[in-house]
């Protein structure tokens, strides 16, 4: 990290979508654009890769409890498909789009505060001959 900059804790900066050096500077340019480097600090973003972990986050945190709100109004109250659509539907939008991009700002943030990198094997076959 930066000697300029104190370490700020990833849900502090990426649950709120701040720039994970300085805590002032946007992440996004979108709703889940990532900017190409801070606005106040000008830290490249070109580190950050959250991947798929934001869509993982949600589907076992928002749509289990959809799956299992479905099943209920079925065995409840025998729901028609319709019922469904116009209760679960929206219940699982509501549960569903809005973490992610808090999701994804604490993954970003969370890369740049442990220092996260792609994994490397060290010591190969080659290694091991000498």
């Amino acid at each position: 990290m930066d000697e300029t900059y104190p370490p700020i804790p990833p849900l502090q900066t990426g649950l709120r979508g701040r720039c994970p050096r300085c805590g002032k500077g946007r992440l996004f340019t979108g709703f889940l654009k990532l900017r190409p480097s801070c606005e106040v600090c000008g830290l490249d973003y070109s580190f950050a890769d959250p991947a798929d972990g934001p869509a993982f986050f949600v589907i076992c945190f928002a749509c289990i409890p959809t799956v299992l709100l479905a099943v209920w109004l079925d065995v409840a109250f025998d729901a028609s498909i319709w019922t469904q659509f116009l209760i679960t539907g929206p219940f699982m939008a509501l549960t569903c789009i809005p973490p992610l991009r808090p999701l994804k700002g604490w993954l970003i943030a969370s890369q740049y505060f442990y220092k996260a990198e792609e994994g490397k094997l060290s010591g190969g076959p080659e290694a091991s001959e000498e």
